[in-house]
């Protein structure tokens, strides 16, 4: 008799505590996804609050984490479905920016899209810097926390957007099923850095060269570090030599060897470079301390930018056009002698 007059006190508790206001009572009938459009609205994400409610994002049932492109991140994709792209940007439970910089490099969480992962990466703090900064698919944490409410945290992207692969989550397990003995956790890190350096290269306009590398991942994995020349979609679409580049790419990809920026201008004019295609070497055919008007060039190809990507593993360089062949090089240097 006793635990039934509790239980109907407590009952009676609960609906006073609901309905006593008709603020509260508006919250508990509000639809959770219109909720959650008036934070993105409120924040300046309005794409993303218009498409909320057909994204069927819920935060009644479980705490979700969304990390929020920018609307002018949008323009980079006329074709994505921006329904599916917030699934794809939001992780279900609560990841602050602690939490995530706490994260092992590299790591894979399923978002709300099913057999979608994002990858969750950070750079090494530098002296001068108090903190790490965090990348999500190569796109940079730049506002961090923005809301939390213990349900729902929201942190700004900066970087460009693209509907996750279908291999989002499985390329772990696809290339290390494969190795025997267990590799050790360098290895592990090493194919991290080279996954985030592609990742890094598709935010950048560069989604071709990322495609080549992919599909020599193998190969690629087995080397220790590497110097890439990478050519940006925009070039490789308006020579019309996209299909040549990605067969090509293993001359474009010095073995072994990790040649930054200050590394690579440092050469002489002479250096040959080894290749990973066999009997094909590129070589330094300008040095690059000549500044703006004599900017390094290599099988007289212009290098236009310089550490694009940069880690412990991999260093990528844009060029302004696809190296040419070794015997025309040789060509040329000995009618010019």
């Amino acid at each position: 008799m006793a635990s039934a007059m509790r239980a109907l006190i407590f009952f009676v508790l609960i609906s006073q505590l609901l309905f006593s206001s008709s603020g509260t009572a508006a919250l508990i009938t509000s639809p959770p996804s219109s909720l959650l459009a008036d934070v993105f609205s409120k924040l300046g994400f309005r794409e993303l609050a218009a498409v909320t409610a057909a994204a069927n994002i819920s935060i009644a049932a479980a705490a979700v984490t969304v990390f929020a492109p920018s609307d002018s991140a949008f323009l980079t994709c006329p074709s994505c479905s921006l329904p599916l792209l917030l699934q794809e940007h939001s992780l279900p439970g609560l990841y602050s920016i602690h939490h995530l910089r706490s994260f092992a490099f590299g790591t894979k969480i399923e978002t709300l899209a099913r057999h979608r992962c994002l990858t969750v990466t950070s750079s090494a703090a530098a002296a001068a810097v108090a903190v790490k900064k965090v990348f999500v698919n190569g796109a940079e944490v730049t506002k961090a926390d923005l809301f939390n409410n213990g349900r729902v945290i929201i942190h700004g992207l900066q970087g460009f957007v693209s509907h996750l692969s279908d291999l989002s989550c499985e390329v772990d397990r696809q290339t290390t099923l494969v190795v025997s003995p267990a590799p050790a956790a360098g290895v592990f890190a090493a194919r991290r850095m080279l996954k985030t350096a592609m990742m890094q290269l598709r935010a950048s306009g560069y989604s071709i060269v990322a495609l080549a590398m992919r599909v020599k991942y193998t190969e690629l994995s087995e080397l220790t570090t590497m110097t890439v020349f990478a050519l940006d979609d925009a070039d490789i679409f308006a020579a019309g030599e996209g299909h040549a580049y990605v067969a090509d790419l293993g001359f474009h990809i010095v073995p072994n060897r990790l040649l930054t920026a200050s590394e690579l201008i440092a050469l002489p004019p002479g250096t040959v470079l080894p290749t990973m295609e066999r009997g094909r070497s590129l070589v330094v055919t300008t040095a690059g301390g000549g500044g703006a008007f004599t900017p390094l060039r290599i099988n007289f190809v212009k290098i236009k930018n310089l550490d694009l990507v940069t880690n412990g593993r991999i260093v990528v360089h844009g060029l302004s056009a696809p190296f040419r062949a070794l015997v025309r090089i040789k060509r040329m240097v000995g009618d010019s002698a």
